[in-house]
């Protein structure tokens, strides 16, 4: 019997970030829970298609677009569950044994809880109110990864092909379906670290304010990477 779960990531340039990642997804092979792994890459210039490949990852090419690259990456896919991943993530020992009992509702979709790789109090505020929006207001982010049946994703007409906000735009279409794992995905805390924990949080809620006003992708995308 297949293996139920393809898992793909979205990378960019992400050589120092996807090993972990991918040593992570290894306990998922090992007990039959995941079926393969696809690294969907935007043009990286490092050594991330490399590292992929060496890992016996698949790795599809085309052009940098979070929401494209997942899109182009799940009509390979051959599992019946999609596990879209960033590649600055990385999933707790112990993952893989909690999701097949989560498998047999092909009517609902999951997402981890947040945890950052951070000890900064500002970390533990950041990732509170993040999973507090996520159950509440039915918007977790792409950092909280999302696993969806293939069923699913084609109910609602496949996933957003759009350079950012795409993981908002597909919680929107599944709000009443969104259900949290009982497993702490972590994430990177770089750019928060980076940017300043409030200054960050406050432009990912001006960006998310926006977008639910009506302001397109590509107009967001533009304010996205000017200040980053």
């Amino acid at each position: 019997m297949r293996a139920p779960i393809s898992v793909i990531i979205p990378t960019l340039n992400a050589q120092d970030s996807l090993p972990s990642l991918l040593s992570s997804l290894y306990e998922g092979v090992a007990i039959g829970v995941i079926c393969e792994v696809i690294v969907s890459d935007g043009g990286s210039l490092d050594e991330t298609c490399k590292i992929a490949d060496q890992s016996g990852a698949t790795v599809v090419k085309g052009p940098a677009s979070r929401g494209g690259q997942v899109a182009r990456a799940s009509t390979k896919a051959q599992g019946d569950w999609l596990l879209i991943l960033h590649a600055d993530c990385i999933l707790p020992k112990g993952w893989g044994d909690k999701l097949p009992s989560f498998l047999a509702n092909r009517q609902k979709a999951f997402f981890f809880k947040l945890g950052f790789n951070s000890s900064h109090l500002m970390a533990r505020v950041t990732e509170g109110w993040a999973n507090l929006r996520s159950i509440f207001l039915g918007l977790p982010y792409g950092d909280q990864g999302l696993l969806i049946s293939r069923h699913q994703l084609t109910s609602i007409g496949g996933y957003p092909d759009q350079p950012l906000m795409e993981d908002v735009a597909i919680a929107l279409k599944l709000k009443r379906h969104l259900r949290m794992l009982p497993v702490t995905i972590l994430t990177s805390a770089k750019a928060y670290e980076k940017n300043g924990w409030l200054l960050r949080g406050t432009r990912n809620l001006i960006l998310l304010f926006r977008y639910l006003s009506g302001a397109s992708a590509e107009e967001l995308r533009k304010s996205y990477y000017n200040q980053n």
